[in-house]
């Protein structure tokens, strides 16, 4: 498992710059984060983990405070809650190497070892395209190469000189093609964070259901920490998929969003 001490700079840095409101009991949230990192060091992981969750429940959120969970309830044996956070950390910071490297590491601790539908090549680098910044990152990106449009723009449009009208075309047209990439990268990143519905199953072992019915066919057997794709929901019953491309049906109690 990695961790790193500029984790816990940048937990402190985040909390204090995005402080919006005082937060429900926790009056100084810098405060807070220090006693997590000291039980942390301590290797009171218990103890640091309820500290985390206390700033988490108080409506702070960031992929550091997320990891630092999952690094806690890793050195803890509880291999479900860490793969949650790891995954919560993961979707606020896409791309991260600690946090992919965390979670590969956790999923080789639970039972279920389930291969993925293996995806077309040009697809794979799409993703992994998207998945290098997270949404506001491709948008603020989106958003300077438009103003780098303009400038090359206006060089164009009001050069005095041959050579700055040149300049002015060529690299409005490049940053115009920038443009255009980055917020299709942002657009799809944002379509899922929006549209992705996954959970973790969190009983020891849990029969997926051909229906939302208990009384249904049983179909296949999932064990703690396996990640599914939430397709629909019924009542307090969730359609469910897996990597391997399978679908069921699993009621609320048995898994929890990411």
């Amino acid at each position: 498992m990695r961790t790193s001490d500029r984790w816990l700079y940048f937990v402190v840095v985040f909390l204090s710059l995005t402080l919006r409101a005082p937060a429900a009991g926790i009056a100084d949230p810098k405060a807070a984060l220090h006693q997590a990192n000291k039980a942390y060091n301590d290797g009171l992981y218990n103890d640091a983990v309820g500290m985390y969750k206390s700033i988490v429940d108080a409506g702070f959120q960031a992929p550091e405070l997320f990891y630092n969970l999952g690094n806690c309830y890793y050195k803890v044996n509880d291999f479900s809650h860490a793969i949650l956070w790891f995954e919560r950390a993961r979707r606020l910071d896409p791309g991260n190497e600690d946090i992919e490297f965390n979670l590969r590491v956790a999923n080789s601790r639970i039972a279920d070892k389930i291969e993925a539908i293996p995806e077309l090549f040009y697809v794979k680098w799409f993703q992994a395209l998207v998945r290098l910044y997270p949404v506001n990152g491709w948008a603020y990106q989106t958003i300077l190469f438009f103003i780098l449009t303009l400038l090359a723009a206006s060089c164009y449009l009001l050069g005095n000189r041959i050579f700055l009208r040149k300049t002015g075309f060529w690299a409005g047209i490049l940053f115009l093609s920038l443009t255009f990439c980055t917020l299709i990268f942002s657009v799809s990143a944002n379509r899922q964070a929006r549209g992705l519905h996954e959970a973790i199953v969190f009983d020891p072992t849990v029969t997926v259901k051909s229906s939302p019915d208990e009384k249904s066919i049983d179909l296949f057997v999932l064990h703690e920490g396996t990640k599914v794709h939430v397709l629909d929901k019924i009542g307090t019953w969730n359609e469910i998929r897996i990597a391997n491309g399978s679908i069921g049906w699993l009621p609320d109690s048995s898994m929890e969003e990411i």
